[in-house]
């Protein structure tokens, strides 16, 4: 997947709520954690989510495997102390542990192979202090299989117009997104098209590749809330905790 040109748009074309996010997240911090302090935003784009725990004190490391990403991230810190490396969270690297590590936006999803997937929880394990956090989330299997998969969207915001098309292959349980986008660029649009895909992951499977990492899961909720996920939920929030 390749965010060339892609990360200059991102943030225009993601219709979340920041803020709303980093509220949740220190919510979070603060019922589940114990001193939460040095954070590690896994796969963090253009940093929105970053910026705003910094901001609130948290001193925060981003990891990307996108350096166009990491080059919208580092014009948001400002004077921020964030420091941000070039990484793939199936294989990175710290240089010690963390108190707790974030992983939003449904990047899990984006890990498609789940030797890779139970790679990646390894590594959050060895690099969080005991009793340190892990929180993510991920597009749910009735997200990907029936609201997005084999359908088509299509999306005019003024200087960006663009289609979306997937398709959902049921045994692989893989949904392959087609975007193409047409970018104003003053009287003129140019054309981009990006090739994306996610996995569909129960709730009962990830839990069993956490439990096979040794990490506990205190609570799986129905997106931004506390709620207990439905069967139609569209998004599935995981608090997890290294017990040692």
């Amino acid at each position: 997947m390749s965010y060339t040109d892609f990360a200059y748009i991102y943030d225009e074309l993601i219709n979340e709520d920041y803020t709303n996010w980093a509220n949740y997240i220190e919510t979070i911090f603060l019922r589940y954690g114990n001193g939460i302090n040095l954070v590690l935003d896994l796969a963090c784009g253009t940093g929105s989510i970053t910026t705003l725990l910094a901001k609130k004190g948290y001193d925060m490391i981003g990891i990307d495997k996108s350096p166009d990403m990491l080059a919208v991230a580092a014009q948001k810190k400002g004077s921020l102390p964030i420091c941000y490396t070039c990484q793939d969270m199936t294989d990175f690297e710290l240089y010690g542990t963390v108190d707790a590590i974030i992983c939003t936006l449904d990047s899990i999803n984006y890990i498609t192979d789940t030797e890779q997937l139970k790679k990646t929880f390894a590594l959050v394990k060895n690099y969080l202090n005991p009793k340190g956090l892990f929180i993510f989330d991920i597009n749910s299997k009735h997200k990907i299989a029936k609201v997005l998969g084999n359908n088509t969207f299509i999306f005019d915001q003024g200087n960006i117009f663009y289609t979306w098309e997937n398709v959902y292959h049921q045994k692989t349980k893989i949904c392959t997104y087609k975007l193409t986008f047409f970018i104003k660029n003053g009287a003129k649009y140019y054309r981009k098209d990006e090739l994306q895909r996610q996995r569909a992951y129960s709730q009962n499977q990830i839990t069993r590749m956490l439990d096979q990492a040794n990490l506990t899961v205190l609570g799986c909720f129905d997106g931004l809330t506390f709620n207990p996920p439905s069967q139609t939920s569209g998004r599935l929030m995981f608090v997890c905790k290294n017990i040692c």
